[in-house]
């Protein structure tokens, strides 16, 4: 080998170490903060009632310094797809404030955008030290995707391919297959290193045999789950042009939507909507782990936290979208397996995956991400349900800078 290679080799080893560290530190950080705000949240539930100032208040921070890092997410995408534009420095620190305002006040929100933006902006900040070109801004940026994503949920195989699979529906970009692994890898080691825990899900339906019955079940259940994430995908961008159009200043909106949220609190006539879904200190209460023991779960709990969410995110409140996904696939996993007469743990671990590959349109990703966290749930169930969902869900998902829908079933040609 060359001695330029093996010292390109090395920088870029040196390079990804570096990103992947400073992103996993920040997720154990993050990971900590959301847990704090939460318990503090549970401690004092008037702060529900704060929340219309605190959706204020973050609105008026964006409106004067968040620039182009309103756009979030997609605004990563863009600049993978087409290095040039730049990600603001602000990007890492203002989602991080403003994910935390909305736990800290019971909005319904998750945490993949804020470490997908975390990772994606300490990327963006290494991008202008180390003055690389284009072709090494694309790969920086997405090895800072999939190190944000693996760390902050514990899987890092699924963080790698999520990086490569969310750019482009129906095409992995295999170039930085390396360099994302790599970095998802020591990102969700830094994050353990540091001490920090991920949730858990204890499955016992890891016995099932495979048959012609089990399978149509599989597929009745993954159309539903793509129908749900076709919903939650429609309702989302709806409703958020609908605040646009009839509130012009933004800094407004998410006052609303606190407003809004507050309203729902009282209709559901439960907490167990707000925040994040994925701990209570309510006995009983409808969280995502309880999905997979109890089948004394609302069957209208999808739907109310789906309502929840998109009041929260579309009115402009910060957060993630994903682990609200997983919330609403879980539960209504858990609604239909009296129905289908399937285990109830079984069929709400297809749907916490599924419904996430019908709204991101990543369904490599989602199978991997239920084989790291549900390792006693076969792998074909998983992938059924996850491209059934993803094709019945249509060609839009959450993220708008997704490039063009590329169908994995092209038509036809017919002979002239």
């Amino acid at each position: 080998m060359p001695v330029s290679d093996i010292r390109s080799f090395l920088k870029w080893v040196a390079i990804l170490s570096c990103l992947a560290l400073a992103v996993g530190s920040a997720s154990a950080f993050f990971l900590w903060s959301m847990r704090a705000v939460t318990f503090f949240r549970f401690s004092h539930p008037w702060l529900l009632y704060l929340l219309p100032l605190a959706g204020f208040g973050t609105g008026l921070l964006y409106h004067f310094y968040g620039g182009t890092a309103n756009k979030g997410s997609n605004l990563l995408i863009d600049e993978i797809h087409e290095p040039g534009a730049g990600v603001p420095r602000r990007m890492a620190p203002l989602i991080l404030a403003g994910t935390l305002i909305t736990h800290l006040f019971g909005g319904s929100a998750g945490r993949e955008g804020t470490a997908i933006q975390m990772g994606g902006g300490m990327a963006a900040m290494a991008v202008r030290w180390l003055k690389l070109d284009a072709a090494a801004i694309r790969i920086l940026l997405m090895a800072g995707v999939a190190a944000g994503f693996g760390s902050v949920f514990g899987t890092p195989w699924a963080g790698a391919v999520f990086a490569l699979e969310v750019l482009v529906v129906g095409r992995l970009q295999y170039d930085a297959l390396l360099p994302c692994l790599f970095s998802a890898f020591v990102a969700d080691w830094t994050t353990h290193a540091w001490g920090a825990h991920h949730t858990s899900y204890h499955l016992v339906a890891s016995e099932l045999t495979m048959n012609v019955s089990l399978a149509g079940k599989i597929l009745l259940a993954a159309a539903a789950f793509g129908l749900a994430g076709r919903l939650f995908v429609l309702a989302s961008h709806q409703v958020e042009k609908l605040f646009k159009k009839g509130i012009p200043w933004p800094p407004l909106r998410p006052a609303i939507g606190g407003l809004l949220v507050i309203g729902l609190f009282f209709l559901a006539g439960t907490p167990d909507y707000l925040g994040i879904g994925d701990v209570s200190q309510r006995a009983g209460a409808v969280t995502i782990p309880a999905m997979f023991t109890s089948g004394q779960i609302p069957a209208t709990a999808w739907l109310w936290k789906l309502v929840f969410t998109v009041a929260t995110l579309a009115s402009g409140m910060k957060g993630g979208e994903v682990t609200p996904l997983f919330f609403i696939g879980a539960a209504l996993g858990n609604a239909m397996a009296g129905v289908l007469g399937v285990p109830v743990d079984f069929l709400a671990a297809l749907g916490f995956v599924a419904i996430f590959a019908a709204a991101t349109k990543t369904p490599i990703a989602s199978t991997i991400l239920g084989m790291e966290l549900f390792g006693g749930v076969p792998v074909l169930p998983l992938f059924i349900a996850c491209v059934v969902a993803c094709r019945i869900s249509g060609s839009k998902g959450i993220y708008s800078s997704q490039r063009a829908f590329a169908s994995p079933f092209p038509p036809v040609p017919r002979d002239k």
